[in-house]
Order: structure tokens, then sequence, then C-alpha cells
């Protein structure tokens, strides 16, 4: 099944463990190959960010390939 990564924007993300992390607000790509590298996350108040990666304006930063799965929530592995 294909996702669209527009299609992942303002879903909800949450860790494994059920933690809220934020909301899917962007993603990065390779520019010559178009494969995405990373997303990024509008932090939840419930988490601290400094316990994450962040970008320059504060999303938390997370691999592509810590997407476990995708449905109504995107959930992010470690």
């Amino acid at each position: 099944m294909r996702i669209l990564e527009s299609d992942l924007r303002g879903k909800t993300v949450m860790s494994e463990e059920g933690l809220y992390l934020g909301i899917l607000r962007n993603s990065l790509a390779d520019d010559k190959t178009g494969e995405l590298l990373s997303i990024l996350v509008e932090p939840s108040e419930d988490i601290d960010p400094r316990l994450y990666h962040l970008d320059d304006v504060g999303h938390l930063v997370f691999a592509f390939d810590t997407i476990r799965s995708v449905k109504d929530v995107v959930i992010i592995g470690s």
C-alpha cells in the first residue's frame, strides 16, 4: 500500500509505548532521489522536547525508517 507524503501531514504521532509525541507537520526528502529521510513533528505539550533531536524551529526530527505503522495515527519506534 502506498501512502502519499501529503496524507501524513496533520496526523497524530505516537511512540510504540503509547506516548503522544505531537502532530506530523512536514517531511524531509533527498533532492535527487525523492526518498523520504525524516519527518518533522510539532511536539506535544506533554513531552520534554529537549529529550529529542530538534530542527531549527523546534520540531522533533525522526528518521523515516522509524515509522512502524500508519493508520489513524503514525507510530514511531526506536
